[in-house]
């Protein structure tokens, strides 16, 4: 963790929270190698909240140390809505209308375009974070 100290309860159970840089994929990597020699590694995991690039981190750690885990190209495609909607597309699975909008202008021409209700929310990230 960034902060060992949100992981103070881990103590208690006699676990040990260590200071990394979560942002960083080699610090990461470095790590977990470094805690392989003492520890037997069965998998990794972390939380995401309001951040899906913990999820994506966790599937390349997954993929670099050979455990099982999220394919981190597939959690890419997920929080990209407009590459999720390509795929989904491409795959035959019915979509909704959808426009990628850059300012507001562009938005109400696509909501004229495609007619009301609509929904607005980022391209990126995931559930209904930025929702409109």
């Amino acid at each position: 963790s960034v902060d060992p100290a949100q992981y103070d309860y881990l103590a208690a159970e006699g676990s040990e929270a260590i200071r990394v840089d979560t942002g960083n994929l080699d610090a990461l990597i470095g790590e977990c190698f470094r805690l392989r020699a003492t520890n037997d590694i069965a998998g990794i995991t972390g939380l995401a909240g309001d951040d899906e690039s913990v999820s994506t981190t966790v599937g390349k750690l997954c993929r670099h140390f050979d455990l099982p885990g999220p394919d981190p190209a597939s959690i890419e495609g997920c929080c990209d809505k407009f590459t999720q909607r390509q795929l989904l597309a491409e795959a035959g699975v019915p979509i909704p209308a959808y426009r990628v909008a850059v300012n507001a202008t562009e938005v109400e021409s696509f909501a004229a375009e495609i007619g009301l209700p609509v929904v607005v929310k980022p391209a990126v990230g995931s559930g209904s974070i930025g929702l409109r």
